[in-house]
């Protein structure tokens, strides 16, 4: 009995499938030497990555690491997609889960209004708000 899930997810068979689909193909066209065979599987193997990322961003993925035995099913779907998986790079990629401390802090100001001017930015007490000097490499 294992401890963990192991992730299979309709995301990731989805995108499996349509990837071997794209490698056999790309296999072919070696074989065949046919430069339309090879730019097809090339093709449909990088549309397998765009279909697994819509499908994992959708809820048909999970978030890497332990999860409740509950949702360990294929056909579960993640409700927690929409916030974003903390250190999922898929979800990083899409804007999502993208919460810092200092963005969440009150009075924080964001990054557009900090270069606009529009929102005033101070260093804490006892810092400098400029960044130390870099000694120079020898």
């Amino acid at each position: 009995m294992s401890l963990y899930d192991e992730g299979h997810t309709i995301a990731g068979w989805t995108g499996f499938g349509i990837a071997t689909a794209g490698g056999a193909v790309l296999g072919l066209g070696v074989c065949t030497a046919s430069p339309v065979a090879v730019a097809g599987g090339l093709a449909v193997a990088a549309g397998s990555v765009l279909v697994t990322w819509v499908l994992h961003l959708s809820g048909w993925g999970k978030p890497p690491g332990v999860r409740p035995r509950e949702q360990w099913g294929m056909r579960v779907r993640d409700a927690r997609a929409r916030e974003g998986h903390p250190g999922c790079v898929s979800c990083r990629l899409a804007g999502r889960g993208r919460r810092t401390a200092a963005a969440s802090a009150p009075g924080a100001v964001s990054m557009p209004e900090a270069v606009s001017g529009k929102g005033a930015v101070s260093a804490p007490e006892g810092l400098s708000a400029r960044p130390a000097p870099v000694p120079p490499v020898e």
